[in-house]
């Protein structure tokens, strides 16, 4: 039987969406990112080469090459790798839209979006905001990097307790506050209850971004960010292999992700952390199990800060890691690593950017070698654990 082991690089994807150009960072439509592809030309042009050797082994360079059509020397084509390139279907490029479908549930539906760029949100959120905060409003009220509008408000928010509220071209309300000043639990509390009207309105998160800090020292955002997401409509990977009577895990943001729903334990912390903890459930985790995991750094830390030097690296970091990783691996174990979007480092703005994603695969199942569909991983994961798809 074997276990499986979905890993997702978040935002690293490999360009080619054919509906790229109806998405957009700005003015600037997505048609042309490609966040793999332009990280290896970036390093290329500063005599610099990008080093993933354990990740091209496994069909990176070929899916890039398969998704546009375009070599690069340092991405090579593998013959022996069993690959594919995954097409997402679901509307919109943001992180439930891609973990729902590579779980088995496209979204077919449309997200509710804050589309004003300043002055984004409804008076009636606001009031909630204050109510349940206990405060006179709040700060921000736009579309913005966390980081930015984490220096902009930072020292208002300290000394008013008003939380600093933000959204972006996801479908996504983000509350930053101070750990200490405010909070946490009290973040984590306002979140909670904050939620259910905003998922009533088809948002699909609402993120707790607490950090630490001060206005001399500087501020910096904590690995205590939360997700509160919307429950997934119908069953996905979860709920199949639970109801086979199996054990489900989850690594970094995907418990929040699915709401925790049929998972038996999750562990967060920083990529370098979640590392060692997915390690560890090679070790532990029983046959027939399922162990999801999630590594946001790509990201949180370089892709939206369009950081192409630092997203690189990070990518030479994990291509190291897991080639130790493997080594744990048993003889029936399925790994799957892919992706839920794009975010191109090179690109105008700083969203996420509409790509098609890798889907590399290490075990016993059929050579693929073309393009699919996303949600096909999670057929490639149940018919590996010998678990039916359960339709709700």
């Amino acid at each position: 039987m074997g276990r499986v082991f979905l890993v997702v690089m978040d935002s690293v994807g490999i360009g080619g969406a054919p509906d790229a150009d109806k998405y957009f960072n700005g003015e600037i439509s997505d048609f042309g990112s490609n966040t793999v592809l332009h990280i290896a030309q970036y390093m290329r042009k500063r005599g610099h080469v990008l080093q993933v050797p354990q990740l091209n082994s496994l069909g990176l360079g070929s899916a890039v090459y398969h998704s546009v059509g375009i070599a690069h020397p340092d991405l090579p084509v593998s013959s022996n790798a069993n690959w594919a390139v995954g097409r997402e279907s679901s509307k919109g490029k943001d992180t439930p839209s891609g973990h729902w479908e590579i779980a088995g549930l496209p979204v077919t539906w449309d997200w509710h979006y804050f589309k004003d760029k300043t002055n984004s949100f409804p008076k009636e959120i606001i009031k909630s905001i204050s109510e349940i905060a206990n405060v006179n409003g709040i700060l921000g009220n736009k579309h913005a990097s966390g980081v930015k509008i984490i220096d902009e408000f930072g020292q208002s928010h300290v000394e008013t307790s008003m939380p600093i509220c933000y959204t972006s071209a996801d479908s996504v309300f983000q509350i930053a506050a101070h750990e200490t000043t405010f909070g946490l639990s009290r973040l984590y509390d306002l979140c909670e209850r904050l939620a259910p009207s905003l998922h009533s309105l088809n948002i699909g998160r609402i993120i707790a971004r607490p950090f630490l800090g001060s206005e001399n020292e500087g501020w910096i955002r904590t690995k205590n960010r939360k997700d509160y997401a919307m429950l997934p409509p119908s069953s996905v990977l979860f709920d199949w292999v639970k109801a086979a009577g199996r054990k489900t895990y989850s690594i970094g943001k995907i418990g929040d992700i699915f709401s925790m729903r049929n998972i038996d334990s999750n562990v967060t912390g920083t990529d370098r952390e979640l590392m060692r903890q997915l390690e560890e459930h090679a070790h532990f985790a029983e046959d027939g199990s399922l162990t999801f995991a999630n590594f946001v750094e790509f990201d949180s830390l370089f892709g939206h800060r369009r950081d192409p030097l630092g997203y690189a690296r990070a990518l030479e970091w994990f291509d190291s890691a897991l080639s130790s990783f493997i080594k744990k691996l048993l003889h029936d174990d399925l790994l799957i690593i892919t992706a839920d979007h794009g975010n191109d480092p090179t690109w105008s703005g700083t969203d996420h950017t509409r790509e098609q994603v890798p889907i590399l695969l290490k075990g016993k199942v059929d050579l693929i070698q073309s393009e699919i569909e996303l949600k096909e991983v999670a057929s490639l994961a149940s018919s590996h654990l010998g678990v039916a798809i359960q339709k709700s």
